[in-house]
């Protein structure tokens, strides 16, 4: 059965990069009638926070990304250090005791010689008498001996890869703290918990060819890789730098649909162009990670609000009746205000100033040579209530005694009424005014 994990780590808020794999991961395991696990990645006590673990609960619930179970590494320590043991045994597990200071010094040395900056295995040439000294006077940590051959795979997204394990150092499994590191943990949990595939950002390639001997020396099967390209800025800038604005929880507060960010991420670096998708389930149906590629790919928040428009464009006033609600809009006039705002805005958060404007009247936007021909025509306008033949009633009426026709006759007209320059049909917005419109 196939099975697949996101492995988020408590230590922020869940941004788009994140959403990626999450997303993907996810696609994977429904499409096949499958396992979606939520492993938390809480090995590091310090910096995990309970705030954390239920953002990134709240975050995949908004968008519908719903798991089959939730697994905390926390609570698996005892795994990890059986087997840690179990290298040790089979001499695939090391200790070293250089500190972070010496290990940039040989990382400079080699770079200096044209060599690449690869551990040189050191420890392994101590002598018992050795470590036991270094121990008194210092902390260690724990590399993975990896075998000098060629790692290979065939990529979901890459295609055929190789890598040369000579050229990479032995990766660090355990800290001078003692802390598990998480090359070692995901090679357990994804051996244990039968993963069968993985999806994960291409700044993990390296990582996954060490894992890949790991799971192997442990007696696993080796999960199905695929990993999908970074994004980056519009402008093809670092997009780590931007992500404290790319939260999704932020997104969520700005008024950004779930189904608009969805449906982006689901197409964003393939070679499907993007298409909204009603909900998550459509997501899933129409995701294919075949046709992704592995270049950098732009990703452009601005993209979002369009989406969420289009979104918001197809909801009837049911779908967003606690929006209309929140925002004071009576029950009797809720079908008629959404119809005629919705195709109006880019986000939810603009109901509220819309139904203000209809409420409490706009602001009027009036050009000092409009002034004398505006305060005429609102001389001219009718009391309460307006129906939808209001605006053109008026509107012939004002013609009629100004001379003024087109767009100098309605434009100046439309933006006394409602303060703006563009909204919707007048003759539909006339009879949601609740105050005649004044200078």
């Amino acid at each position: 059965m196939t099975t697949t994990r996101f492995a988020p780590s408590p230590t922020g808020r869940l941004h788009i990069g994140n959403l990626r794999a999450a997303l993907f991961n996810y696609a994977i395991a429904r499409q096949q009638g499958g396992t979606f696990v939520l492993r938390i990645d809480d090995t590091d006590a310090e910096r995990s926070k309970d705030e954390y673990i239920q953002g990134i609960k709240d975050d995949l619930t908004w968008l519908g990304l719903t798991w089959d179970r939730v697994e905390h590494q926390s609570a698996r320590m005892d795994r990890y250090l059986d087997a840690k043991q179990r290298l040790i045994d089979m001499g695939r597990l090391y200790e070293c005791f250089e500190t972070p200071v010496e290990l940039d010094l040989k990382r400079k040395k080699q770079l200096n010689m044209g060599k690449p900056p690869v551990y040189d295995r050191a420890a392994l040439a101590l002598s018992d008498a050795e470590k036991d000294a270094l121990r008194a006077e210092r902390g260690s940590h724990w590399r993975f001996k990896l075998d000098h051959t060629r790692i290979a795979w065939t990529d979901g997204i890459i295609g055929d890869i190789s890598i040369d394990a000579a050229s990479v150092s032995d990766p660090v499994l355990f800290k001078n703290d003692g802390q598990i590191l998480y090359t070692l943990a995901s090679v357990v949990d994804d051996t244990e918990m039968r993963i069968t595939d993985v999806v994960r950002g291409s700044d993990h390639v390296t990582n996954t060819a060490t894992q890949i001997q790991m799971i192997e020396a442990l007696g696993g099967t080796v999960p199905r890789f695929a990993h999908h390209s970074l994004l980056t800025g519009p402008q093809g800038e670092a997009l780590s730098k931007r992500l404290g604005t790319l939260a999704l929880r932020d997104l969520r507060a700005q008024g950004i649909a779930p189904q608009a960010i969805l449906s982006l991420m689901a197409r964003l670096g393939s070679s499907d162009p993007v298409e909204l998708r009603a909900n998550v389930d459509e997501v899933v149906a129409g995701f294919d990670i075949s046709k992704f590629g592995s270049a950098p790919t732009k990703f452009d928040a601005a993209d979002l609000g369009p989406l969420t428009a289009r979104h918001l464009a197809t909801l009837g006033a049911e779908s967003v009746a606690d929006v209309l609600t929140s925002a004071g809009v009576p029950d009797g006039l809720a079908e008629a205000f959404w119809c005629v705002v919705r195709d109006n805005i880019d986000t939810l958060d603009e109901v509220a100033d819309w139904w203000a404007l209809f409420r409490d009247g706009a602001t009027p936007l009036v050009a000092d040579e409009d002034h004398e021909f505006v305060a005429q025509a609102f001389d001219m306008l009718p009391p309460l209530p307006y129906s939808t033949e209001t605006w053109g009633q008026w509107t012939s009426a004002v013609k009629e005694a100004t001379g003024r026709k087109g767009k100098g006759l309605f434009m100046p007209l439309r933006k006394a009424v409602t303060g703006r320059q563009r909204g919707p049909e007048m003759a539909d917005v006339m009879p949601l005014l609740q105050s005649k419109p004044t200078l």
